[in-house]
Parts: C-alpha cells; sequence; structure tokens
C-alpha cells in the first residue's frame, strides 16, 4: 500500500503523532495533547483542523464519550507503510532471543521455542507454523505406563533423537499387561514408520483386525484416540503461546475468548498464517484487520514473515496482537527472528 495522496507532510507528521500516543497510552487523543509536543508549534485550533481533515479522509474515529480520537484501521496501515525497517532491537531483546534459540538445531524446537520468544517480545501472540519433513519424524520406539485407573505415561522417541511424552486420559481402563501388549505392538510393527503413516495405518487395522485382535486393538485404538501418537510430528505443526497477554480489559475477555476459539483450531492458524504470508515474499508483512479469513479478528493485526534455512521455507512465523500493538518494535522481533532460522539452523546441518 503507497502513500495516500490525500496525505501531505503536515497530516503525516500529526496522524504519526496520533498513532504512535494512542498506541503508548491507550486513551483517544486530542489536539492539546499534540500541540504540547509538536515540533512545529502549531496551536490548537491548526491541529484539530488537520484532524478533522484526516477524520474526513478515514484515518480517525472520535469515540462517543471522548472529545479525542483514535486511529483506525486505515491509518495503522499507513503508519505501518511509514516505517523505515531500520530500528534496531534492544541488546536485552537480542540477548534474550538469542539466549532461548542458541544451539538448537531441530527445527521443532526452534519453531516451538520462537512462538514463546514472540509473545514475550511482542507482548501479543507469538504463532509459528512448521512445514513438517517426514522423515525427520519417523518413530523408534514408544512406551506405556499405567499412573492411575485410566491415565497412562505415553513416551514417544523419535528417530531424530526427539522425545515426547504426555499424560494420557483414557475413556476405558487399561491394564498393565493391556499396555505392555500395545507398546510391543506399535514397537514390533511400526519401528521406522513415518508417525503419519503409523497413524494412519493404526486406524485402518483398528477397523480390519478387530475381529482377530480384538483385545489388543481396542488397547492400541484407545491409546491413539486419546493423542499417543498426536506428537508435534505432523505434517503442519502450529505452536500458539501468549494469548493471555490480550486480557487487558474487561472488554476484552469475549475478544480473548474468541481469538482462543479461533487458536485451538490448529487448520485456522494455518489458513490464517497461509492467506496473508507468502513464501515468496523477502520482508516482514503487516496486515491489520484479519476479518477476511476470521471475521472475529476485526480488530487484530498480524505481524509475520516466512522462516527459510538456505532457499528451503520450512514454516512461517508471526505475531497475532491488537492493532494498538509496538509495530515498530514487533516488526523488527519479527524480522530479526525470521533471519536467525537461516544462520542457526544452516549452522547445525
Amino acid at each position: 500500500m503507497g502513500e495516500s495522496p490525500d496525505i501531505g507532510k503536515r497530516e503525516r507528521e500529526i496522524l504519526t503523532a496520533i498513532v504512535e500516543t494512542y498506541i503508548s497510552t491507550g486513551e483517544p487523543v486530542g489536539s492539546r495533547t499534540l500541540a504540547r509536543s509538536n515540533r512545529e508549534s502549531l496551536s490548537p485550533a491548526s491541529i484539530r483542523n488537520v484532524m478533522s481533515d484526516l477524520a474526513d479522509a478515514g484515518y480517525l474515529e472520535q469515540p462517543h464519550t471522548s472529545a479525542g480520537r483514535i486511529p483506525t484501521a486505515q491509518a495503522y496501515r499507513f503508519y505501518a507503510n511509514q516505517l523505515t525497517g531500520e530500528a534496531r532491537l534492544s541488546p536485552a531483546d537480542e540477548g534474550l532471543i538469542q539466549g532461548s534459540l542458541q544451539g538448537l538445531t531441530d527445527v521443532q524446537e526452534f519453531m516451538e521455542r520462537t512462538s514463546h520468544v514472540l509473545s514475550l517480545i511482542s507482548h501479543g501472540v507469538g504463532v509459528t507454523v512448521s512445514s513438517g519433513s517426514g522423515q525427520r519424524y519417523a518413530l523408534e520406539h514408544v512406551y506405556f505406563q499405567r499412573l492411575a485407573e485410566r491415565k497412562v505415561l505415553a513416551v514417544v522417541v523419535m528417530r531424530n533423537g526427539i522425545v515426547r511424552d504426555r499424560v494420557l486420559r483414557l475413556t476405558d481402563d487399561l491394564t498393565a499387561r493391556d499396555l505392555e501388549g500395545a507398546t510391543n505392538y506399535i514397537n514390533q510393527n511400526f519401528r521406522g514408520w513415518e508417525m503419519e503413516a503409523v497413524r494412519s495405518e493404526i486406524a485402518r487395522r483398528v477397523q480390519q483386525e478387530r475381529a482377530e485382535y480384538d483385545r489388543l486393538m481396542r488397547s492400541v485404538e484407545e491409546l491413539y484416540a486419546q493423542g499417543a501418537l498426536a506428537t508435534d510430528a505432523v505434517s503442519q505443526t502450529v505452536f500458539v503461546e501468549g494469548a493471555s497477554n490480550l486480557v487487558i480489559t474487561e472488554q476484552d475477555k469475549e475478544r480473548l475468548r474468541k481469538l482462543l476459539a479461533t487458536l485451538e483450531e490448529k487448520e485456522r492458524i494455518v489458513s490464517l498464517l497461509s492467506a496473508y504470508l507468502d513464501a515468496r515474499q523477502e520482508a516482514v508483512r503487516v496486515v491489520v484487520g484479519l476479518e477476511e479469513t476470521v471475521p472475529h479478528l476485526k480488530n487484530f493485526v498480524l505481524i509475520g514473515a516466512p522462516a527459510r534455512v538456505g532457499d528451503e521455507v520450512i514454516g512461517s512465523l508471526a505475531v497475532i496482537g491488537p492493532t494498538r500493538i509496538d509495530y515498530e518494535h514487533t516488526i523488527t522481533a519479527v524480522s530479526y527472528i525470521a533471519r536467525l532460522f537461516d544462520q542457526f539452523l544452516n549452522e547445525s546441518t
């Protein structure tokens, strides 16, 4: 989006000041506030005239209970487009990112940690989506241990050394003998298989072999259904962290509830990032208003970029936050971390 023809130098400076003031304070911005910080020493009356023109052009709106104005989505888009991209992260933020990601050699672990770091840095929701590579997730073996009635510990070990464990809460209770049989069955039949193939084949055999292996397959089916093999090793893995950052006021609670419903639907996250992030793009993309893909995300912004290792796009990373986000800081952080993917993961190969 290029510079709008109805925005001159003075209007641009005042609009930028309004957006930055509103991001900082969260309060509608009045002409007197701007007059106190205006370098051209414009009077409140002159600033009011400019603000009125900006409102007519669709850049500002006025809450009913306030004399001040707040930016519209159009204003945020304009503001983000004016950022030069020359900002630098603080040494503290660079240290936090480097310390969190340095030394990681597995793509999935890198993605998972990145969602956490993005959340910390932006105070928004950090989201990463990785495009899986099947052989990375070949199964080495599984282990099941009964912890209590209808509660089982599942440990899944991959051939690349990744270990995932989770506690399963089952619908039907399984004995230690049931679990031993399921462990032996999976390890003897599926060692070396890619994880998606394991899950698909078990689902098929559950139907085909139920009569012959009724008790065993009931155990395997129950473990499968409860997510024993639903590790991070899927074709597209989604990591989301920091949704609680969006709870600021009472009215945010309903907005957060809707956002969480979206984030829990992993396919919606993949489609959301796919809709706005192009693997061919080089720079960070800023999208204000996500309602075209998810209607109740109208007042949110997505700041994201593809994640590359060499020429291969291995996924994408983004921050989803309220439109009143610190754009420059978040854009800089996303860009910095995207470059680290290539640097760190290439060093490990």
